[in-house]
């Protein structure tokens, strides 16, 4: 390996990368010098560049050159800033970035960084984990400076000593709850980031998918996957929490799950590889039911694999709804043999296939009443032939009229596909 490559290597976000990829940033990243004291970039401004450390040190910065300006927090060698910007909507800065001393940068484009993380779906995964150890980090630091302010008011009046903590204690709890809320949804956002961006094409079908999370981030998955001209895999999931816990572990299956299709195995091979690694690596007890399946463009036909998850519902050309026989099938991430439910449907022309997870026939009102299978079943009926995104935003907005006012407890997450 060359000087550049090893030290590329030893950069903890590419530490997973394989060999070609390490040389293929060696070759294409910008290195970067900024002096002591310029700024980097301003808060407020368009994000086009992600950077990592190579030496030096940066300063994150809010409110730059105003009476409130404040260090937030400083990057050494092999920690990377200007990541917010490339999963806000509005790609805007979050913060000013200003050197402390010389400093050496490795500068990446949203392109590059894009490619990259489809190239390698586990480096968001490790983004995510990264964040998690910043949101950790700035909460034991906000609790360590709270303890020595109570230290040093020990000594004054103990009435005022304890309004003084009250009021801090409050002010802390703001402020902690102002950087969670904005951690959950930048977690928010690289979530919906490693999900597809933009629904397939195959030569006669149509297709359409809508998630949507019990809370800021979720543990529901789907995704479309080409594997030639003429054959595109079709997954969804649901993890066995929510919140950050399951959002983490619906990446890493999501990325295994890619990892495994790209290498063209039939769906039961896909999802004995992908329960393989999760018990290997999964010690948080968590498990996730998957339905895997490859839809074949000459055959019409879309063989899956189903590991516990919720079966396809299907409605003919003539408007009959029916679900295919349920076998037994058992959830990734528990056994060290896989029980999978495999069978092969039929797309026939004008025919539609709905997969989705139970957060939808779950879903309560306030009378505690549940949406149940009949009533999606009914609503699939009389559903009109319309494009497959309408059709998943119509049963979203019918699950939400029958919730009413009752909280929404679980993940939703919707998969359509129409033969034309």
């Amino acid at each position: 390996m060359t000087p550049t490559e090893k030290m590329l290597a030893r950069v903890p976000l590419f530490a997973n990368l394989p060999p070609h990829e390490i040389q293929t940033l060696a070759a294409t990243l910008t290195v970067r010098q900024v002096a002591d004291g310029a700024v980097l970039f301003y808060e407020g401004d368009e994000g086009r560049h992600f950077y990592i450390v190579r030496a030096g040190e940066l300063q994150v910065v809010k409110s730059l050159g105003t009476p409130d300006e404040r260090i937030v927090n400083r990057r050494g060698p092999g920690e990377f800033v200007g990541e917010m910007s490339l999963f806000n909507l509005d790609g805007k800065r979050t913060a000013s970035v200003r050197a402390r001393g010389d400093t050496q940068l490795w500068e990446m484009t949203r392109a590059e960084f894009d490619a990259l993380l489809t190239r390698e779906p586990p480096l968001a995964y490790e983004m995510v984990r990264v964040l998690s150890h910043r949101l950790t980090d700035a909460h034991n630091r906000a609790l360590a400076e709270l303890i020595e302010k109570n230290r040093s008011l020990e000594q004054k009046n103990v009435e005022l000593a304890r309004a003084y903590q009250e009021l801090q204690a409050a002010h802390a709890q703001i402020i902690e709850k102002e950087k969670l809320e904005r951690e959950l949804q930048l977690a928010a956002e690289i979530q919906l980031s490693i999900l597809p961006r933009d629904l397939p094409t195959l030569e006669g079908f149509q297709f359409g998918a809508q998630i949507m999370p019990a809370r800021h981030v979720g543990g529901d998955l789907y995704d479309f996957i080409p594997l030639s001209a003429d054959a595109l895999a079709i997954v969804i999931g649901d993890v066995s929490d929510k919140g950050v816990p399951a959002a983490i572990f619906m990446a890493q299956t999501h990325a295994l799950i890619r990892a495994a299709a790209r290498q063209n195995r039939s769906p039961r091979e896909t999802l004995e590889r992908v329960n393989q690694y999760l018990l290997e690596m999964n010690a948080s007890g968590l498990f996730v039911t998957v339905l895997y399946g490859i839809l074949s463009r000459t055959t019409r036909e879309f063989q899956y694999a189903r590991a516990g998850h919720e079966l396809p519902l299907v409605r003919d050309a003539h408007g009959a709804v029916w679900t295919p026989p349920q076998r037994d099938g058992a959830p990734l991430g528990v056994l060290d043999f896989v029980l999978l439910d495999e069978a092969t449907l039929t797309l026939a022309p004008g025919a539609t296939m709905l997969l989705l997870t139970d957060g939808v026939t779950e879903t309560f009102n306030a009378r505690r009443e549940q949406f149940g299978a009949k009533r999606l079943e009914e609503f699939f009926q009389r559903a009109p032939q319309t494009d497959m995104q309408t059709l998943c935003q119509a049963l979203l907005a019918e699950i939400a009229a029958f919730r009413g006012t009752a909280a929404v407890h679980d993940d939703i997450t919707l998969v359509a596909v129409h033969a034309a």
